[in-house]
Formats: structure tokens, sequence, C-alpha cells
């Protein structure tokens, strides 16, 4: 037998209070805004219309970007325009055309007063003086970035590396006075009878020149100028190397030498050889201080110790005093030449940092 029992329902019913202290808009909706927007929304519609301007910035930004463009191809325009005379009186022989002096039957290269040009001594010193300096720059400022990163007591890391970024901030005039007066009677009196009497056999280093300007002045001056930029872009692809890796060396019983090299290193050598890279693009691209010691002869000589010239020098030396149409145009193809290597050296580089920065997080730990 299936008893069913119904319970009534009871509901209670709670008398709703109005808190204090409302105001009489919110007592009554009635008396609500009737255009029904908050205030917020109303200040920003009495503004009016900002279409206009937010148009108006987005093509001004456009229009800095494009300006970026701008400069560069009106440079190319303006080195190219000047350049034409030489291009179309000596074409690619401007780079590699040697002429003989009919007096004494001696190689030349440079001469304005008979119109002959070849910029092939200006190739030389430049290449020269630049990789002798990244052969100087290159162990120190890794030396550099190592310490700085992996073995410096954190106190010191910071003005440590203040020290070495300002070396970056001091201008290339001070660079090429200080070698004036400091350095190169340094290397006239100490180091390059050294470097005659023990590699001298080599004939890189032979004594044939006491003035001690030349190729080994130059590429000091300008291993000091670009250690900073090479030190700075090693430690931050260092940086961007996961901790994970040295742990994972560490984990293994690596010594920390082993754990730089295997787990650090290895791993950054990308970045650091965009590094040089761009190092090497500041090098090809100086100026002041190199012609202030690198002797300003346009010759071709083997003893890095002898005087020399490069592509930056011989045009602040001659510009300002060219000879002649041909003599200025041909300057001007020196020039053409600079900015486009210098380019394609600069865009690899950062190719080759890239590759390494992409994926790292921006802060150094």
């Amino acid at each position: 037998m299936h008893v069913e029992v119904k319970v009534p329902e009871i509901r209670l019913r709670q008398a709703q209070t109005q808190p204090e202290g409302r105001s009489g808009s919110e007592k009554n909706p009635a008396q609500a805004p009737r255009d029904g927007h908050s205030p917020v929304r109303r200040f920003l519609l009495s503004r009016g219309n900002s279409a206009v301007a937010d148009r108006g910035f987005h093509w001004l930004m456009v229009l800095c970007a494009l300006s970026i463009f701008g400069i560069v191809a009106l440079i190319v325009w303006e080195l190219l325009k000047g350049s034409h005379l030489a291009w179309t009186s000596f074409h690619f022989e401007f780079f590699y055309k040697s002429y003989t002096n009919t007096f004494d039957g001696q190689t030349s290269y440079w001469d304005p007063v008979n119109g002959q040009f070849s910029a092939v001594p200006f190739i030389y010193g430049t290449l020269v003086s630049s990789f002798l300096a990244l052969m100087i720059a290159v162990p120190l400022a890794v030396g550099v970035a190592i310490f700085l990163t992996e073995m410096c007591p954190r106190m010191l890391r910071g003005p440590l590396a203040f020290l070495t970024e300002l070396l970056a901030a001091i201008p290339s005039i001070v660079y090429g006075l200080w070698a004036v007066f400091e350095l190169v009677p340094l290397l006239r009196v100490h180091v390059n009878p050294l470097l005659t009497q023990y590699l001298g056999w080599t004939g890189l280093f032979k004594d044939d020149n006491p003035t001690g300007l030349g190729f080994v002045a130059a590429a000091v001056i300008l291993a000091i100028m670009i250690l900073p930029i090479i030190s700075s872009l090693t430690r931050e692809v260092m940086t961007a190397v996961p901790h994970s890796q040295r742990e994972a060396v560490l984990a293994l019983g690596a010594t920390r030498w082993e754990m730089i090299r295997m787990g650090v290193l290895r791993n950054a050598r990308i970045g650091i050889v965009g590094g040089i890279i761009l190092g090497l693009g500041r090098a090809l691209g100086e100026t002041m201080a190199v012609t202030m010691v690198i002797g300003n002869t346009p010759e071709i000589h083997k003893s890095l110790l002898s005087n020399g010239t490069s592509m930056a020098s011989v045009l602040a030396n001659e510009f300002a005093e060219a000879v002649s149409d041909l003599h200025r145009s041909a300057l001007i193809e020196i020039g053409l030449a600079l900015f486009i290597v210098t380019i394609i050296v600069n865009a690899l580089a950062q190719l080759l940092v890239w590759a390494v920065t992409r994926g790292a997080p921006a802060e150094a730990h």
C-alpha cells in the first residue's frame, strides 16, 4: 500500500530595505540620465570624433618610418651621381688596377696630378687595419664578457659593465689625440723594436718606419674602440643562453670552464660571431682616429709597421682639396664602396645576433 503525503509549500517574503545614502537618481530609476551613458562615456563623447586624430597619428608614424628609407635612398643617389665620372672612366679597374711611374718605374696607385686613380691601397689598408684590430680585440672582449656574465661578483658587475661600455662614448678625435701623444711613442720606443727583433724574420715586422705610425698603431686604437661593441653583444647572447644548459653541464660533473665552453659559448657562438662582424663594421668606417695614426701613404707594404692609408682616411684628407672633378669623383666612388660594404657587414651581424637572441628574454640575469 503506497501513501502519498503532500507538504504545503511555505514561502517567506522579506521586505526589501533600501540602503541609506543613495542619491535621488538611484532611488528613482526615472531620474537616471536620459542618454543612458556613464559619466566617462559622456566625457569621451564630449571630446568629439577622434577618427581624424587617429588617422593623422597613423600617417605621421608611417612617414617617420619611411623617412629612414628616404634618407638612405638619397645618400645612395648622391653617391652614385657623384661617382659617375670616375665609374665611366675606370669601371671595375678602379678596384684592382695599378700604374707605373714614368720617372722611377715604381708602382703607383694614386696620382691626382696625372689623373691616375686606383682604390687598391685604400682597400688594402682598411682590411689590414680592421682585421688586425679584430685579432687584438676579440680575445679581450670575449674574456671581459665571460667574466662579467659568469664569474664577476654581483656588486662589481654593474660598475665594470658601465666602464666597458663607456669606451664606446668617447669621441674618436679623443682616441686619436691619445694615440698620437701616448700610444705612438710607446709603440715606437718599446713595442716595435721587440716585434722587429723576434718576428722580423717573417717580413711582417720589418724595421722600415721609425715614426711609430702605421698599421699596428691604427689596429691598436681600433681594437680599443670596437672592444665595447663586441663585449656588449657577447654578454647579451651569453645571457640569452638558458640556465638549464649550465645546470645540465654542471650536473654531469663538468668544471666551471667546461660549463662555460660547452654549455654557454657553444650555444652562443653564432651571436658572438655576429658581434664580431658588427665590430668589424665599426672598424671599417672609423675615420679620425685612424687618420691620425696610420701614416696616410697610398702605398702597399708587407710590413705591418709601415705607413698606410684607409678608405675613410683618404676621404677625410683629400676631399676638401680635390684638384679636379675626376679626383673628387674618385673619392666619392671610394665612399660609395665603403658605404655598401658597411651596410652589408652590419646587416649580416644583426642577422646573426637575432638568430641567437630571438627567443630570449630582454632582461639580463
